[in-house]
């Protein structure tokens, strides 16, 4: 295990009810703006309960955050936060809501063109608005970490960012909330949740136990509990088990000592950019692509989690890895989402683009070993037509 160095500081509120404590956090003379994406949380009393958790509190409303945040939406939240003097946000909404949140907390006080937190990665932040979370789409574990991913639609460039400042002070997780999430939306967040877990995890062995066998068990507990939820999404036990699986996935404590790879995100978000897929949809296709091309390099962790997750039985090494690749592939399409980039309407003309964009980025050198580069990419992305 290597050396790490860990602290999360915010606040969870789990549970029925908990949308409430809202009033426990934010200080009664805060000018709050509470952000949200579409809508649904109109249609499903989740802000008629926020609304009455501010009671008393002057507060304002910024909706139509997109599914992968768009700069340009952002910027007009920002311009609101400006003119009304707001001191506090309320994300209500998924990861996409909660990421977007966080650039306009960091944006309200940067000197320069906000844009430049895109390439820069956040690093130049100094200064933020604090931000609450009302967590209603459990997938990015974006309520308990400080990291953001926003789309410059303009020039079709997803970008990630992380900064300390703009890691929420609390979050709601209330499993009630997820009730009406639509089927592929539901699929998405449990395929969105165990790719986290993975490129924390499917890379070498560095005896890890802890973190190992953490990553194990929330992977079970996700493929258990996702199938459960399409058919039964009105259970509570079910939500409540994925809800804080996925908190956990990327909450810090899995990377602590381990190695990491996110070549999966660093593809899979150019997908996205260019051709607007989900997110977890790019995910589900990448993986396999990527535990195919990279089966030798990756076959001890592949071995563990075929016998530690999956419960394999086989023999034969490669056999057992191989087919630890197509059991995860079965189970993406079992949450319907499907792997191949065929079933999006992309071909092998679409590779050249995001091959392309991992080179504008910089985005040299992915995988865990720093040894996956844009050609790399090219021959990989092939496995997933």
């Amino acid at each position: 295990m290597n050396n790490f160095t860990f602290r999360n500081p915010t606040r969870i509120h789990f549970g029925k009810g908990q949308i409430a404590r809202i009033r426990e956090e934010i200080p009664a003379d805060a000018r709050v703006l509470i952000t949200y994406g579409g809508g649904s949380i109109k249609k499903n009393g989740v802000l008629d309960q926020v609304h009455a958790a501010l009671e008393n509190i002057t507060f304002f409303e910024f909706g139509g955050i997109e599914p992968n945040p768009h700069f340009e939406t952002l910027m007009k939240a920002v311009e609101l936060v400006k003119q009304e003097k707001i001191s506090y946000l309320l994300a209500v909404g998924g990861g996409s809501v909660v990421d977007g949140t966080k650039f306009i907390a960091g944006a309200a006080f940067y000197d320069d063109d906000p844009v430049e937190m895109l390439y820069t990665r956040a690093t130049k932040v100094t200064k933020a608005l604090p931000i609450g979370c009302v967590l209603t789409l459990p997938a990015t574990g974006s309520e308990m970490n400080g990291n953001a991913v926003i789309t410059r639609w303009e020039t079709k460039d997803k970008m990630g960012m992380f900064s300390e400042l703009m890691r929420p002070t609390f979050s709601i997780l209330d499993p009630e909330t997820t009730y009406t999430l639509p089927a592929r939306q539901t699929g998405n967040g449990v395929v969105d949740a165990i790719v986290h877990i993975v490129e924390q995890y499917m890379t070498y062995p560095v005896n890890a136990k802890v973190q190992d066998y953490y990553a194990e068990s929330l992977l079970k507990v996700l493929m258990e509990e996702g199938p459960k939820a399409l058919k039964d999404p009105t259970n509570y036990d079910v939500r409540a088990n994925i809800m804080w699986a996925a908190t956990q996935a990327l909450n810090g404590t899995l990377s602590l000592g381990v190695p990491g790879d996110w070549s999966i995100h660093a593809i899979g978000h150019q997908i996205t950019a260019l051709y607007g897929l989900d997110h977890a949809q790019t995910l589900a296709i990448v993986l396999p692509a990527v535990w195919s091309y990279k089966k030798a390099q990756k076959k001890e962790k592949l071995l563990q989690y075929a016998h530690h997750v999956l419960g394999l039985t086989e023999q034969d090494d490669n056999m057992c890895a191989t087919k630890a690749i197509e059991k995860t592939r079965e189970f993406f399409e079992q949450m319907g989402v499907a792997t191949r980039l065929s079933a999006y309407g992309l071909g092998e003309e679409s590779i050249p683009a995001i091959v392309k964009k991992l080179r504008q980025h910089g985005r040299l050198k992915l995988g865990e070993h720093g040894d996956i580069t844009p050609d790399d990419v090219a021959e990989l992305l092939k496995l997933a037509l």
